[in-house]
This record gives structure tokens, sequence and C-alpha cells, in this order.
């Protein structure tokens, strides 16, 4: 299963690298500027939630398994008058002992941080994301 979100397409949000556990995404100025021609917020926290997100989904049985955000922030530093890159990744023991959790309780979960960068790599914001990975069959305690 391939979880789409016709919002975020229309962001043009774009993948530049993927694998086991690591994200990098780049968002483009362009279709994404607010009124005073620099990235809009919302532009912000789309990026901060897939760049977290995809590298735990990455290790998902999606019949089985299926991601939700539990918490996001974005801390600005500066404005992003270019287009704007960020990236994260889970290291090996972290996806394994994700996926013992999973099996384990139906839930696991983590925390992303992450900088944001401009088009000259200078930080323009952080990115602050609590990811749950769920068992389709998980019922809250």
């Amino acid at each position: 299963m391939t979880y789409r979100v016709e919002f975020v397409e229309r962001t043009g949000l774009e993948l530049l690298e993927g694998g086991r556990g690591t994200a990098r995404y780049r968002m483009p100025l362009a279709g994404n500027e607010n009124h005073v021609g620099v990235m809009y917020m919302g532009a912000f926290t789309v990026l901060a939630e897939a760049t977290a997100a995809i590298p735990g989904i990455s290790i998902l049985d999606t019949a089985r398994f299926y991601p939700i955000i539990k918490d996001i922030s974005v801390a600005f530093h500066k404005m992003a008058a270019t287009d704007v890159f960020a990236e994260f990744a889970l290291d090996e023991p972290a996806l394994e002992g994700l996926l013992a959790d999973l099996e384990r309780k139906g839930s696991a979960g983590y925390l992303a941080e992450f900088p944001i960068l401009d088009a000259g790599g200078v930080v323009v914001a952080t990115g602050k994301v609590t990811v749950k990975l769920l068992s389709h069959d998980w019922k809250k305690a």
C-alpha cells in the first residue's frame, strides 16, 4: 500500500532520497510563497511531517501497521526565499526496536528533530515531530 495525500502532492514536495529508515526532501518555493514572497508556514509543516514519517513508514508492513503524527512543531529561525530541504534518518538499532515494539504491543513511536535548510545551507527552521506507528488491531489501553 502506498500512502497518498493529494494536499501534500499539490505542494510539489519532492523526495530526493529515501530508503530503509531515511528520507531527504525538497519543498519548492514556487507555489508555496506567502504574501511577502517567502516560504509559507504550512509548506514547512508538510515538509517536516513527511521528513519525519517516511523513515518509520519505510519499515512497515502496511497491511498490518499504519503511521500517525502525534505532535508536530516547526521553530522558525529566519525567512526562506528559496526552496528548502530537510532530512532525517533512523539507524538500524532504532528501526529494530520499533519493529520489536510493534510486534510486542502493537504500537511504537519516535521523536524526529532535524534542521530545515535553505538552498544556501542556512538553517531557516527546525522540525520536531512525534511519529506513532500502530497496528491495525491496536486498541488504546
